[in-house]
């Protein structure tokens, strides 16, 4: 596409050479043709003044228009050529015409100000599709910048996080509010019952083995049938009682349960030796081979859930990024207290950014400008201008010729 838009400025320039080329040997003719065919009076003295101006005049431009950018007739003329021969001071020029005219905080506060930067984001992200190329392209930046990081910096940062923030919990506080919040709110019972009704049924399916037990256990003179009763009687007492208990929940072996639990929650918050050997275990836990396996996997195991993420455009994170990118454009077309902070951070960090880096700027451009090839900048900046300064050369023919024309009228009024 650059090389077809070049390709087009080239012929155009061309025409337009051919145009200012053609007005000036028209003018070099028509002198020619009036000074050989005619002796120079009347119509012919103007003519011939008009045509020697247009010439004067068409050839000085021409000489002006060359001079930028070669040396006319590759002649070595001082002060020509200039723009290849000047290329790294004109660089420094724009370098500082940018600094001193646009990079001002001041001018680009007072510039933004007036443009409602928020409400112009908010409008272009309300527009059908924006929000999705907005969401596209952080997804492709977000997978980029994954790519590009050092996954051994970032393991060794992400495991020591994880080691801090658990080896910082504290865990005998914690557990003693859970136990707390599940005495308040009743919450153990429901554990209580649903244990109960386990050993219910372990009861059951294992009375056979307990039989088989106290059979084991009974000395041998004791006639099977007294264990059997025995057995019987146990078992239905144990049964007996765990209906009891599940049936009253103001029963006296929950109540001391409530007891020995808040007994335990208090011991938890208060008891050093509990609190130091939660510690010990937070740390085996930290040292067991499955846990720091865990750890030491878990950044590749983020970046690759990432990028897969960031790669799918059905994924909850694109999706996300998308809802996101939605409901920031309305809340930035709706809310004018939304409006005003992003437009007073926006002014803001853009003039603060101007005003720490307008050096920087101002030296990046004159650095880029300084390494470009003289010849090729030369021809670059001919095709964007150059069709233009042909018009100089047309105007410079034309306005030479109405001159000369009006200088030879006023000689012959004069005289």
């Amino acid at each position: 596409m650059p090389d077809q838009e070049d390709e087009h400025r080239r012929s155009e320039l061309r025409k337009h050479k051919a145009r200012a080329t053609g007005l000036l040997l028209f003018a070099t003719a028509a002198f020619i043709v009036v000074v050989i065919t005619t002796d120079g009076s009347g119509w012919a003295g103007y003519a011939e003044a008009g045509a020697e101006a247009a010439m004067v005049g068409g050839v000085a431009d021409w000489f002006a228009v060359t001079a930028l950018f070669r040396h006319p007739l590759r002649l070595p003329i001082p002060h020509t050529a200039i723009i290849p021969n000047r290329k790294d001071q004109i660089g420094e020029s724009l370098g500082e015409f940018v600094q001193d005219n646009f990079l001002q905080p001041d001018v680009l506060r007072e510039r933004l100000a007036a443009s409602d930067l928020a409400g112009r984001i908010g409008n272009w992200l309300e527009v059908p599709g924006n929000a999705h190329r907005l969401g596209d392209q952080a997804s492709t930046v977000l997978g980029s910048a994954i790519e590009v990081l050092r996954d051994d910096e970032i393991q060794s940062s992400v495991e020591g996080y994880v080691t801090r923030r658990v080896d910082a919990f504290e865990p005998t506080p914690v557990a003693a509010r859970a136990i707390e919040f599940a005495i308040e709110g009743g919450h153990h019972h429901a554990v209580f019952d649903a244990g109960l009704d386990g050993l219910r049924n372990v009861l059951q399916d294992n009375r056979a083995m307990m039989r088989k037990r106290l059979a084991t256990e009974s000395p041998w003179w004791v006639p099977e049938p007294v264990d059997d009763r025995i057995f019987d009687k146990i078992y239905l007492a144990i049964n007996t009682f765990i209906d009891e208990v599940t049936a009253n929940p103001d029963h006296e072996f929950r109540r001391n349960l409530d007891e020995r639990i808040a007994g335990m929650a208090d011991r938890l918050r208060d008891s050093p030796e509990l609190r130091d050997r939660a510690h010990e275990l937070k740390h085996e836990l930290l040292a067991h081979p499955a846990v720091r396996e865990w750890t030491s996997g878990l950044w590749a195991n983020m970046k690759q859930a990432t990028l897969l993420a960031a790669d799918d455009p059905t994924s909850e994170l694109r999706l996300r990024i998308h809802a996101t990118a939605l409901n920031a454009g309305e809340a930035l077309r709706n809310d004018p207290v939304l409006q005003d902070k992003v437009n007073n951070w926006l002014v803001g960090a853009v003039a603060h950014l101007a005003g720490e880096s307008r050096n920087e700027i101002a030296d990046l451009i004159s650095s880029t400008v300084a390494g470009w090839d003289a010849q090729d900048t030369s021809e670059r900046i001919e095709l964007q201008v150059g069709r233009d300064l042909q018009y100089i050369r047309i105007n410079g023919t034309v306005v030479g010729g109405l001159v000369g024309f009006l200088i030879h009228a006023i000689a012959q009024f004069l005289g």
